[in-house]
């Protein structure tokens, strides 16, 4: 029987295979179960912060300054656009064109390989805090930049992510595309640019939208870093909060709660957004 004919299956049909196979049939509510808690947990959290945050959305909320009176979200709202940008720039290339080595240039049961796998897994499962006390460590301390934005862009680690994301989105290329595009001539670096990473978008591009909600809701590192500073900085070297920072320094101080929640609305709303527009730019790069 092939997946369509189990598909088309009625539901007295289905209920009658899950009886005579028992294991079936819990594993099914097993699944069900875990899908429907899950579900409910997203929607208890969106509801919670909408209820707690919307009245709250003030326009004195959206001022262009930042004062102890209206707690205003505009400058860690550009903050987070530039510290997201920044960070995209820095880690982006680096991570899709290591990955390329490791796919297409490095050869097959290198050792040395194997280490830059390891290391990157291990990268990317040391807690933020600690790049942020490096960060804080170097970059502020050891090369007197300061707490600044590019202090912080530099010790978010979305480098790991970005690599392992890439890696596995080329993987999943089809060997017939290569021994296609050298069948008819073209060299091994056409190959990749033309073939293999256009093919490869979608993923890479998941794995590009993970970084940019880890970047968003990053703040261990950033305050060792980037500074809590509520103002727009005149350049790179200057200091400035995003909105997950702000958020908890709000809720910190205590005294400005009901902004905290409308500020949490306002991320929940740029993480949305920013998904959706990442989505429908893989749809079109797709039918490209």
């Amino acid at each position: 029987m092939n997946e369509n004919a189990v598909n088309c299956l009625s539901a007295r049909d289905k209920m009658r295979s899950y009886l005579k196979h028992p294991g079936s049939f819990v594993l099914m509510l097993l699944v069900m179960l875990a899908a429907l808690v899950t579900f409910a947990v997203l929607i208890f959290l969106i509801i919670y912060i909408l209820v707690n945050g919307l009245p709250y959305m003030k326009p004195s909320l959206f001022s262009l300054h930042y004062t102890s009176e209206n707690a205003s979200v505009i400058p860690a709202l550009v903050n987070t656009v530039v510290m997201t940008l920044l960070s995209l720039l820095i880690a982006v290339p680096f991570g899709i064109f290591s990955a390329v080595f490791l796919v297409e240039y490095a050869g097959r049961g290198n050792k040395f390989i194997d280490v830059i796998r390891l290391t990157t897994e291990t990268l990317s499962g040391i807690p933020s805090i600690v790049y942020g006390l490096f960060g804080m460590l170097f970059f502020v301390n050891a090369l007197h930049w300061g707490f600044s934005i590019l202090a912080g862009a530099l010790s978010i680690m979305i480098l790991p992510l970005i690599m392992r994301t890439t890696e596995e989105a080329l993987k999943s290329v089809p060997d017939s595309y290569r021994e296609g595009s050298f069948g008819l001539g073209a060299g091994k670096l056409r190959t990749v640019f033309k073939i293999v990473l256009p093919s490869a978008v979608p993923g890479i591009l998941a794995g590009v939208i993970l970084a940019i909600g880890r970047i968003v809701g990053e703040t261990a590192a950033l305050i060792y870093t980037a500074g809590t500073v509520a103002q727009i900085p005149k350049n790179a070297f200057g200091s400035g909060r995003t909105l997950a920072v702000h958020m908890y320094m709000l809720s910190s101080e205590g005294l400005y709660m009901n902004q905290a929640y409308a500020t949490a609305v306002i991320l929940l709303i740029l993480v949305v957004v920013i998904n959706t527009l990442s989505g429908m730019i893989a749809k079109r790069l797709t039918k490209k």
